[in-house]
């Protein structure tokens, strides 16, 4: 095998990967966009008609169904459309919805409030339990109740 065909190969599993990963999941599911720029389209094709594009990497999305490597999702304004699968995560992340909310240092009501997250405001889910979610934005950390994000 030439050094060619092994990078050939290489290039193919990356490309194949995440979208394989993800054909395995159950529907509906949770992903994330995994770039800085990512099109939404009318259908699952690249020759189709793009309606929008997101310039938000770590959004989170609802994968609704699948079609070879292409997902339908539905974005945090209820927005839906076609995506490659390359560009999606399934590493969890949520947004912020309704007015500024509070993130806990305790998944509890009555714990000290760490930090105040804005609505629209981005951030990756690690641990979720009993309505609470633990939300690290950039690092700053907090429990943040699933009734107030989008994505949990």
């Amino acid at each position: 095998m030439t050094s060619r065909q092994i990078l050939l190969g290489i290039a193919l599993m990356a490309a194949v990967g995440p979208a394989a990963a993800q054909s395995d999941v159950e529907l509906p599911y949770w992903a994330s966009i995994n770039v800085d720029e990512a099109r939404m389209r009318k259908g699952p094709s690249p020759d189709v008609p793009v309606t929008w594009e997101y310039r938000r990497k770590d959004l989170p999305v609802k994968v609704v169904a699948r079609f070879e490597t292409w997902r339908k999702i539905e974005d945090p304004d209820g927005t839906t459309g076609w995506m490659a699968a390359r560009l999606l995560s399934r590493t969890r992340t949520a947004i912020v919805t309704g007015g500024i909310q509070a993130m806990r240092s305790e998944p509890s009501l009555s714990a000290a409030v760490a930090y105040r997250a804005e609505p629209g405001v981005v951030g990756r889910i690690t641990d979720c339990k009993d309505g609470w979610c633990l939300f690290d934005v950039k690092g700053r950390k907090g429990w943040i109740q699933t009734d107030h994000i989008w994505g949990d």
